[in-house]
């Protein structure tokens, strides 16, 4: 089982969850995160750390957030890894909450 990092994260990025992770298993986009599941060892950090509330189970994901599971496997292959804390995007509060942001994700 993995963790994924679902809709709510585009737009904000916060990397409160990078900092807590033992795999270093996230990966840094424009603007939203993800994590490789091939790495992702399910200890359950990252999840309570994300001010966005924008990470679960992926076998507790919310209805209609089941296709970042394919997005976070794709864009960890291509993303830079990220091992550390950074501040979140300038208008991330803004964002946070916002649905339909689907479109807005920066490959």
């Amino acid at each position: 089982m993995t963790f994924v990092v679902t809709e709510n994260c585009i737009q904000c990025k916060y990397t409160d969850c990078v900092e807590v992770c033992p795999v270093d298993c996230f990966y840094e986009g424009p603007n939203f995160l993800v994590i490789d599941p091939d790495e992702c060892i399910d200890c359950a950090l990252c999840e309570p750390e994300c001010p966005a509330e924008a990470i679960f189970s992926e076998d507790e994901l919310p209805k209609g957030q089941e296709e970042f599971i394919e997005i976070n496997a794709e864009l960890a292959e291509e993303w830079p890894n990220i091992a550390e804390k950074k501040d979140p995007l300038p208008d991330a509060e803004e964002w946070d909450g916002k649905t339909g942001k689907i479109d807005k994700l920066e490959r």
